[in-house]
């Protein structure tokens, strides 16, 4: 029962940690018009969160080999709630920067002490917990359109200070479920960061190579979603609504593709689901029509997200004990650190003229292209699994 109490917690805590990397999406357009800025520049903010997530990962990695992990989880919860309190007072667009920066660094802490101990409470079910806790986060991204909707009724500052208020809540009482929970012991040889990630760096690049493009294209895809649907001719409320649809898909996706990464061969099941991200993304850019644009949505939301905790079972599940801890931090920041980048690029490309469908398909053709190679090296056995 303790360490129910803690894993409830921690996917309460997942969930203001997820919510604060993803409102800034539904609140481009708010920022493109409060600050006044451009897209490139609005683009830029969604990115220093994701660049802030990326940024610490190395550092507590290292942290996690003197520190328990519910320590440093801990530390991210108030973190978050400082860092989000410091955004919802932005009058500048540097201000607002340096909060979603900070709010990026929460995140980042939390994922790579989390994640670990998630999988570490239920060694024997790690591909399930690690779709029970991603869920956790993906509702965050369900309720993000929305949730920021209802609060620009009053000021669009609500949102941020109700993560703050949130995350200093539920990070209390996360502390008070570790105090009674006995923690796992899997963790202790881990006691050398550079060695054990230089030991494991096969695993680490291979999950790289197959993942890493595709998480690039997405964060582009998902932060510009409500404007790349505005532009194929939906309403300003349907655009929004189908942003919603995106993430909703993404629910049921960590459930199954959390259930189906302990039971399939982990490399083809990611190079499956990247094949078929890059068919989605495809698809798109050719269809037209509320309903046609509608079902791909729905499709494309489900596979990307299936990608998410097939990942995490992957590293977390191959990985030894004496080396987890370290080579995920290794693989996570530099993971982070890919996806952070595509928000920037694509916002980059739409100012110089490009249109979405063309920079959409043209990143499907490349990711399309990457997972060939990447089949026949695992088909010829050059793949470690």
């Amino acid at each position: 029962m303790p360490r129910s109490r803690l894993f409830a917690s921690l996917c309460g805590l997942v969930f203001l940690v997820n919510l604060a990397r993803i409102v800034f999406a539904p609140l481009l357009d708010v920022f493109i018009t409060e600050f006044p800025i451009g897209e490139a520049t609005a683009g830029l903010i969604a990115t220093l969160v994701w660049v802030g997530s990326a940024s610490l990962r190395l550092p507590t990695g290292w942290l996690l080999t003197k520190v328990p992990r519910h320590r440093v989880v801990v530390a991210s919860g108030l973190v978050l709630a400082v860092s989000s309190g410091l955004a919802a007072t932005a009058t500048t667009v540097r201000h607002l920067m340096a909060g979603a920066f900070l709010m990026g660094i929460a995140s980042g802490i939390y994922f790579v002490a989390a994640n670990p101990l998630v999988s570490e409470l239920y060694p024997s079910r790690v591909g399930r917990v690690m779709g029970i806790h991603g869920a956790a986060s993906q509702i965050a991204a369900v309720i993000a359109a929305p949730f920021v909707a209802l609060t620009l009724l009053v000021d669009w500052r609500l949102s941020l200070w109700a993560i703050a208020v949130g995350a200093a809540v539920i990070t209390g009482y996360t502390w008070l479920a570790a105090r009674d929970t006995e923690m796992p012991a899997a963790g202790e040889e881990d006691r050398d960061f550079l060695g054990s990630a230089l030991s494991e760096w096969r695993i680490i690049v291979t999950g790289l190579a197959i993942v890493g493009a595709a998480v690039f294209v997405w964060q582009g895809v998902f932060n510009f979603y409500e404007l790349y649907m505005q532009s194929k001719g939906l309403s300003d409320r349907t655009a929004g609504a189908m942003l919603t649809v995106v993430f909703a898909s993404g629910v049921p996706a960590f459930f199954v593709g959390g259930d189906l990464a302990d039971r399939l061969p982990h490399v083809p099941y990611l190079l499956g689901i990247v094949g078929a991200f890059s068919a989605c993304l495809l698809a798109l850019t050719l269809v037209e029509g509320l309903l046609a644009i509608g079902v791909i949505t729905v499709i494309l939301g489900f596979v990307v997200h299936a990608l998410f905790p097939a990942t995490d079972t992957y590293l977390l599940d191959t990985l030894p004990d004496s080396t987890r801890g370290s080579a995920y931090a290794a693989f996570s920041s530099a993971w982070m650190l890919t996806q952070a980048l595509g928000s920037s690029a694509l916002g980059a490309f739409i100012e110089r003229g490009y249109s979405y469908d063309a920079v959409f398909a043209s990143a499907a053709l490349f990711l399309a292209a990457t997972i060939a190679v990447l089949a026949v090296l695992e088909w010829r056995g050059r793949l470690p699994s």
